[in-house]
């Protein structure tokens, strides 16, 4: 199966966000390098910075008005090889904890509200502090980095004592990664990459709001995935229609009351939830699949 084929693959397979997210990335970042090199081979260079132009996200106003979707691309934007690298790596580690936990669909709410959230407070940083008020004018980000901390942020709120076994080190608790990449951003929202690490802070922040929610039962990605449905029906083929015979007499799964694992509110019954806790108690937390720590964690939330 070449390339292309495995690319199509994963983009075909349900429930494979953190893949695509990371195929998404690095697509961007492959065909930059590519563009790059040919562009300043055949001494063209002047066009890869028009390119990056209207990928980047520029901290001036009147410059971003007439490019929003910038606000959107700037996460999905990298050029240096070690920034892509740790980047997609926390994204990877991290990712799978928000998808196994919460789901498919929240993972992907809080890696673009975490970026939105990053690029929202660095235009409000580069235009109404006065520290970076005069770098307004040249200043541009790039990167994923305010989405992979919001992600890093939201499963160490989530399970602040998972541990990670880390090279040299051991186990340590991820919050403690977390509190420690946070207040790196914070250190360097002065330094060479004042932008980028104020962004960081955004996506921190949005990280540690969206579970905090979410255990409330607010969920913040609601209007994202409303977004995401309004695009892909405008751009789906709609199916042909197709005249079929109902037979309206006979009683339907539903209404035989037939052993749904949800109640009306759309949580996990409580022959469900306890199902689960018996099986806690038997085999251990460990045991549970996926979906059963989905349902318990639903069933946690307050109404």
């Amino acid at each position: 199966m070449s390339i292309i084929e495995d690319i199509k693959y994963a983009f075909r397979q349900p429930n494979n966000t953190l893949k695509q997210l990371i195929l998404i990335n690095i697509i961007v970042f492959v065909v930059l390098i590519v563009t790059r090199t040919i562009l300043y081979l055949t001494s063209a260079s002047g066009i890869y910075g028009l390119i990056m132009q209207y990928l980047a996200l520029n901290s001036f106003p009147l410059t971003f008005i007439t490019r929003p979707w910038t606000l959107i691309t700037y996460f999905f934007t990298h050029e240096g090889f070690l920034h892509i690298i740790f980047n997609m790596l926390n994204l990877y580690w991290f990712g799978q904890l928000v998808r196994e936990y919460l789901g498919e669909k929240k993972l992907l709410s809080l890696y673009i509200l975490g970026g939105i959230a990053g690029g929202v407070l660095y235009l409000l940083s580069y235009n109404f502090i006065p520290y970076f008020a005069d770098r307004a004018a040249y200043s541009m980000m790039i990167g994923a980095s305010a989405s992979v901390l919001a992600i890093v942020v939201g499963a160490a709120t989530l399970l602040p004592n998972f541990s990670f076994n880390l090279i040299l080190i051991g186990p340590i608790k991820i919050k403690y990664i977390a509190a420690f990449l946070v207040l790196l951003s914070i250190s360097g929202a002065v330094g060479d990459n004042a932008g980028g690490n104020i962004a960081h802070i955004g996506g921190a922040v949005i990280g540690w709001v969206f579970v905090k929610q979410l255990q409330r039962g607010n969920d913040m990605g609601r209007p994202v995935h409303a977004v995401i449905g309004f695009f892909s029906r405008l751009f789906s083929r709609r199916p042909k229609l197709k005249v079929t015979h109902r037979n309206t007499g006979a009683p339907t799964t539903a209404s035989r009351g037939g052993g749904s694992a949800f109640g009306t509110s759309g949580k996990p019954s409580q022959n469900e939830i306890d199902r689960i806790l018996d099986k806690i108690s038997s085999s251990g937390y460990e045991s549970l699949s996926k979906e059963e720590k989905q349902k318990l964690f639903q069933a946690s939330q307050k109404d």
